[in-house]
């Protein structure tokens, strides 16, 4: 039995444009400039509080941030024009992993337990997941702590396991739990960054994530 464990935003989830505009006005609503774009995709990955805390170099007041964040983001769901659809091939590849009898599938993320339950009924994910590890659960990435508790609510170990993401966060995590960490081309961090964060293989579409995790599903271990 292996666990292939999977990021949400910027690994299944294309929400670049929420994240954005979402950071944006809880800075405006506190009166303070926004970052730029490429910065704040930057600390996609990690929980609200410790990426407001990065944004702000550590001066800032990360809790009101991750508070406003969250209003606007609740705001920003409802606003035609602003969604965050999946990427191609997401959701057929986790449906497909969760169908087999020699896989486990689980989400390490950075999102709030609430978040995720939005999500996985918005798009009919309830029962898929054999772990979910989100921020409300431990602490953030790119500790190992998320990792190491879906290892231990799975009953595997990390030779068996692997990662599945789009930032050093996630790499780092993997690497530093002991399990597989695979790359996305399509996130938010530059591939020459995920491979020195740990990252093992860097794909360049589902397809291709596919045949990596055949792979990796079939692979004996001792």
């Amino acid at each position: 039995m292996k666990l292939v464990v999977f990021d949400i935003d910027g690994t299944l989830v294309d929400s670049q444009n929420l994240i954005v505009e979402a950071q944006s006005r809880a800075f405006a609503s506190l009166g303070l400039p926004a970052p730029s774009r490429e910065r704040a995709l930057s600390v996609v990955g990690l929980s609200l509080v410790e990426a407001f805390k990065a944004l702000t170099n550590g001066e800032g007041p990360s809790d009101l941030l991750a508070q406003a964040y969250k209003e606007a983001w609740q705001q920003l769901r409802a606003t035609p024009g602003f969604h965050d659809p999946l990427y191609p091939g997401a959701h057929d590849l986790l449906t497909e992993l969760a169908g087999r009898e020699d896989c486990l599938i689980g989400l390490a993320t950075g999102k709030s337990r609430a978040g995720v339950k939005s999500l996985c009924e918005r798009h009919g994910w309830h029962g898929l997941f054999a772990t979910i590890q989100t921020a409300d659960d431990a602490p953030s990435k790119p500790a190992p702590d998320m990792f190491l508790r879906a290892l231990a609510e799975t009953g595997l170990s990390p030779r068996d396991a692997c990662m599945i993401g789009d930032t050093t966060f996630d790499m780092a995590m993997a690497h530093s739990a002991g399990a597989h960490a695979i790359g996305v081309a399509w996130g938010y961090h530059r591939h020459d960054k995920l491979t020195k964060a740990g990252a093992k293989q860097i794909v360049a579409d589902f397809p291709a994530l596919r045949e990596v995790l055949e792979e990796f599903v079939q692979c004996v271990t001792i």
